[in-house]
């Protein structure tokens, strides 16, 4: 009979063992996908601090094409206001409208020489190029976690221990089939 006890106790032990572990590796996972998110924020909040002084930049130059100022600037609000509210959906429909904004904004700026000829210019259209870089690279690394994180909350026997404990599936950053493709210079400049 002791042996028994101690056998079931032993196994008791294991199982108790076998879910914390499970349950410490889904908190890893899910602390892997906030820190992606926070990685995609920090670039997002530095891209959206440039976009201003672009825009003024071009302002001094470019005197019939506020609506494409404007575009970009109401585009940069609404990926500050669903970046706020950390809705991932709504961060990518809204980089969506921004990129294509700013696609239009450089395709524009071609027709200003002296524009493409200042410094202040030059230098935030390679900060905001390479910030872009930056944000697209994240972005693949985000989704991964995402990735990681979702299949793990869905395999058994963590789908026992994730749904014991209210695991979530994250959300993937995706953009639009448009935005994957290669820019079209010649609809930019239609």
């Amino acid at each position: 009979m002791l042996v028994m006890l101690l056998l079931f106790a032993a196994l008791l032990f294991v199982a108790a063992v076998y879910v914390v572990r499970i349950y410490n590796g889904l908190i890893a996972l899910r602390e892997n996908v906030r820190k992606a998110w926070a990685n995609i924020d920090v670039l997002l909040t530095q891209r959206h601090d440039e976009l201003p002084k672009l825009v003024e930049t071009c302002k001094r130059y470019m005197q019939y094409e506020q609506e494409t100022l404007e575009r970009v600037m109401q585009a940069r609000s609404a990926v500050f206001k669903a970046q706020s509210r950390g809705d991932v959906a709504a961060v990518g429909a809204a980089e969506d409208q921004l990129r294509q904004g700013l696609g239009r904004l450089f395709a524009v700026a071609e027709n200003y020489p002296e524009l493409k000829a200042d410094n202040s210019f030059r230098h935030l259209q390679t900060r905001i190029s390479e910030l872009e870089e930056a944000i697209a690279d994240r972005r693949e690394l985000y989704n991964e976690s995402v990735n990681l994180n979702n299949i793990r909350i869905q395999t058994f026997p963590d789908l026992l221990v994730a749904r014991m404990f209210e695991f979530k599936p994250a959300q993937l950053l995706e953009f639009s089939e448009e935005q994957k493709r290669d820019v079209d210079l010649g609809k930019l400049f239609g």
